[in-house]
């Protein structure tokens, strides 16, 4: 029996047909990629001996999920990779950060600077997965083991995404105010998954408040006080925060029978040359409004710890030190969490959320996506789509503009595995 039957909604072909849409709002009547390529599908599943009429959307319902913890391999980081103050891409670990202990009451003054000594990042420019494609390019030695050649793969993983992705997916059972899209496409035989802003998402970004933006910069700053560029130094708070710089981790881990190769951000790393090695040694930095009432603890627990747990608990990172701000800015206090106690401090809420649950949607999810994207091509899409107490749908399209495998990827990718297979002279 399949262990995912009972976590799937099944429904005719009509009434799934009808609940079908694209970003735009669009009906499938009106989008000319989804017709053809669902046609595709059909025709594809019953060449493998499949319903073509099999399950099409996929619940969110957190009963559902409420089962034995799925088997998560400890991840493993198989490389890094850094970003320059230009978004320029190293293969190497030149923008990592090492943590400074801030005494338990710091006093520090996020606002610090945020007029006149802050470079921000343009993210209304989309990378979808092209920092992490590059470093594929240059490591694929790492990732496939001796012997692979043989393989019809191209990489020996099934999933290749961001770590934020993950994330979101993870934390799905219990978001109530944020959507999704995500774009997937088979090539070589791995899923590559991809985040498409959603129209909502867009307009929050286009529209944000001058009171928003300063307390983004706020979390960027808190990383200015407590980090060093090296093991000798000390942070040096009186300099520029660049949000284009970066540190990421790439790392390879197994959720049930998928294999997962995802990248994240790094904030920093002990310092301590006994600590222990990638990715046990790392620290997530987070900022969060200083908790004064019962009811602001319990928002806390229900709310912000989901997000950092399921964050680090993705790519293996231990700790999390928070620093509790006042409404000025102020950093007053610095709390460490350890992401393995985090569902001891939750349990006495009442309905609060489940590491299992969210783990298992994940799980799921996955395989859903490796039951529905049948065709392997980079010119095919397939956008999964979800909104808040309802269930995740999808579309399919083609040659359109969610295509997000870049052309020199596709090239380099297929000459590699081609030219294994070329006869020896």
């Amino acid at each position: 029996m399949d262990p995912h039957r009972s976590s799937i909604s099944c429904h005719s072909h009509q009434s799934s047909y009808k609940r079908q849409r694209d970003d735009s709002g669009r009906s499938p009547r009106e989008n000319k990629h989804f017709r053809t390529n669902t046609q595709h599908q059909y025709r594809s599943e019953s060449a493998l001996g499949q319903n073509p009429l099999s399950c099409r959307t996929l619940s969110t319902r957190r009963e559902l999920y409420e089962r034995d913890f799925p088997v998560y391999k400890q991840p493993v980081e198989v490389g890094c990779f850094s970003l320059d103050s230009e978004r320029r891409f190293f293969n190497d670990s030149r923008q990592m950060r090492y943590y400074v202990e801030p005494d338990r009451n710091p006093n520090f003054n996020l606002r610090d600077g945020y007029r006149d000594r802050f470079i921000k990042r343009d993210d209304s420019v989309k990378e979808r997965l092209d920092h992490i494609l590059r470093w594929i390019v240059a490591n694929k030695s790492k990732i496939n083991p001796t012997g692979a050649a043989a393989s019809p793969r191209a990489l020996e993983v099934d999933f290749v995404t961001w770590r934020g992705h993950l994330t979101k997916l993870l934390t799905t059972p219990y978001e109530t105010r944020e959507g999704w899209l995500l774009a997937v496409t088979r090539f070589r035989g791995t899923f590559y998954i991809s985040e498409v802003e959603t129209e909502a998402a867009r307009r929050e970004r286009e529209n944000r408040t001058e009171r928003h933006e300063e307390m983004m910069y706020w979390g960027y700053k808190f990383e200015q006080y407590t980090c060093a560029d090296n093991t000798h130094s000390l942070p040096d708070p009186g300099g520029v925060v660049n949000t284009n710089e970066a540190f990421c981790t790439v790392v390879q881990t197994r959720l049930a029978d998928h294999r997962l190769l995802f990248s994240g951000e790094v904030d920093c790393r002990d310092k301590d040359p006994k600590a222990p090695a990638a990715p046990a040694c790392y620290v997530e930095l987070k900022t969060s409004a200083e908790i004064c009432t019962p009811k602001q603890r319990s928002n806390f627990h229900r709310f912000k710890l989901l997000k950092w747990w399921a964050q680090s608990f993705l790519p293996g990172v231990p700790r999390v030190v928070a620093g509790f701000r006042d409404q000025e800015g102020v950093v007053v206090s610095v709390e460490t969490f350890h992401i393995s106690k985090i569902s001891h401090l939750i349990k006495n809420e009442y309905n609060c959320w489940k590491p299992t649950v969210c783990m298992n949607f994940c799980c799921d999810f996955l395989s859903f996506v490796k039951r529905v994207v049948t065709e392997d091509s980079p010119r095919v899409v397939y956008l999964f789509s979800w909104d808040p107490y309802k269930d995740v749908t999808y579309s399919a399209h083609r040659d359109s503009q969610y295509c997000f495998l870049p052309h020199w990827y596709v090239e380099e990718m297929t000459r590699s595995e081609d030219s294994q297979y070329e006869p020896k002279a």
